[in-house]
């Protein structure tokens, strides 16, 4: 399970927080958790938003094709 971490300042959305171990993970193409977690999402792993809330599997699929 991932949660998206928005920076509280630009309120953008900058990372994710794999919530099994706590890490927190950078949106940086070369990084071998983010590759990951991309990977983990479109095989169904859950996605939240910021706020806590589940995305659905389509709204979650989807947010990861915006991604780098």
């Amino acid at each position: 399970m991932y949660k998206l971490i928005q920076d509280p300042m630009s309120q953008q959305v900058g990372s994710v927080q794999r919530l099994s171990d706590g890490a927190q993970i950078p949106f940086a193409p070369g990084n071998t958790d983010y590759q990951q977690f991309k990977k983990d999402v479109l095989a169904g792993e859950t996605l939240e938003r910021p706020d806590g809330t589940a995305m659905t599997q389509a709204e979650a699929d989807a947010y990861i094709a915006t991604l780098p």
